[in-house]
């Protein structure tokens, strides 16, 4: 028996089929208010055409009025399933084995997710944050989304979306009530999306709370570049080569294929650095970085790891030009994706992250010793510098597997 499918592939499919030939539009590029009509029986959007509000009726004068109507429309569209041609809609032929598997269609309407914000969000009387900067405040929920296995409160989803977009704006000057009805609007805003996202069966809803599902999952990995089961991944060991006592490593599993410039990001959020400085790579006599006329790098966006280390091999990774924090990375095994696992993937690791900007790796011990005594004149001032009560709060030790994971189960648009 045949799995039931998601409400919106069921409704494009039904769509699409509809269409058949093609459909005449409005002057504006609309569905028509007849077609309309027989859409919403037929798909079952649950739109209205010309609402009643007591004994008032209001007449609509366009199939874009009817919210999610003229979702699936454009959204099929966004996703190069229906294309307008002479002021007609009809299937985009070449596509048709797209939408003749619910898999594939799910992903092509994921794909085209970034690229829908105005039938997602549309214009209202109070314009979000979120519906002016989508894209951001999409990866910015999928983000938050993605490394939980757990149910996320919707309330969370709604305060990193805002976190995200309402950085584009400036917002210190504006009126207690102006700035809390953005903020309504901006929540408002993202339920609106997780209702589109749990129509296309990538989330479920529980409540007040949200999580991927299992499609939803498969999709996202698929968009951020994680390997399918069997596909070659490295096990590398990642180690701050000057930094003793105690020694700073992590071991994490990457596809092999990664490119050197998000291995950098790997890099970055395995250790606990903060991606504030300049970096590069060397190995075989090459240097690897990001393409620049003051620095003679190979440019890291065209390396991808499995071809400039093998394995047993080892490459160099320098972070912060001034601080001088050398990374030694060895590959210590080539393995095959498993499946269920997310990568990249950190499986071990010893010592707290140096702080940034401390002086590199003898600052580190001047800063470690200092700490460790009361008695050192710049005991307190470190104390201050590192927003720490007291030197029992750093530990040169510490570290926190399941962290260090989540930051790495975080990182997006791989």
């Amino acid at each position: 028996m045949e799995a039931e499918q998601p409400r919106t592939v069921r409704q494009v499919r039904d769509l699409i089929a509809w269409i058949g030939t093609g459909r005449k539009l409005t002057q504006t590029g609309k569905v028509t208010l007849a077609d309309a009509r027989a859409l919403v029986a037929l798909l079952e959007t649950g739109d209205t055409v010309d609402p009643s509000i007591g004994d008032r009726t209001f007449k609509t004068k366009t199939s874009q009025e009817l919210y999610h109507l003229n979702l699936l429309v454009e959204w099929a569209k966004s996703a190069r399933l229906l294309r307008t041609v002479s002021g007609r809609v009809m299937p985009v032929k070449k596509n048709a084995r797209v939408w003749e598997d619910p898999e594939l269609l799910v992903q092509a309407l994921f794909d085209a997710l970034p690229r829908i914000g105005d039938a997602v969000l549309p214009a209202g009387w109070l314009g979000s944050p979120f519906a002016e900067e989508y894209p951001a405040g999409l990866r910015a929920l999928l983000a938050h989304l993605y490394p939980s296995d757990h149910l996320v409160p919707e309330q969370d989803l709604q305060a990193a979306v805002w976190d995200n977009v309402s950085g584009f704006f400036i917002l210190d000057d504006l009126p207690a009530d102006r700035l809390r009805l953005l903020r309504q609007s901006n929540d408002r805003d993202v339920t609106l999306l997780l209702a589109t996202l749990d129509g296309l069966g990538v989330l479920q809803r529980t409540g007040d709370t949200a999580s991927l599902t299992a499609a939803g999952r498969h999709t996202m990995a698929r968009l951020r570049g994680e390997p399918r089961p069997g596909d070659p991944v490295y096990r590398l060991r990642i180690e701050l080569t000057d930094v003793q006592q105690p020694l700073v490593w992590r071991r994490v599993e990457v596809p092999a294929t990664v490119r050197l410039d998000q291995l950098h990001r790997v890099i970055q959020a395995a250790m606990g650095w903060q991606n504030c400085h300049l970096h590069a790579y060397s190995t075989n006599g090459i240097h690897y970085g990001r393409p620049s006329s003051e620095l003679d790098f190979a440019d890291e966006t065209r390396a991808v790891l499995d071809t400039v280390v093998k394995e047993g091999g080892h490459l160099e990774y320098a972070y912060d030009f001034g601080d001088s924090w050398d990374h030694r990375i060895t590959v210590e095994r080539r393995l095959d994706a498993e499946a269920g696992h997310r990568y990249p993937l950190c499986l071990d690791g010893a010592g707290a992250c140096p702080p940034e900007d401390c002086g590199g790796a003898p600052g580190y011990e001047d800063l470690k010793q200092a700490l460790a005594d009361s008695a050192h004149p710049e005991h307190e001032d470190l104390l201050r510098w590192l927003g720490l009560e007291t030197a029992a709060d750093f530990d040169p030790a510490h570290f926190d597997l399941r962290q260090t994971d989540h930051r790495l189960r975080a990182l997006s648009d791989q």
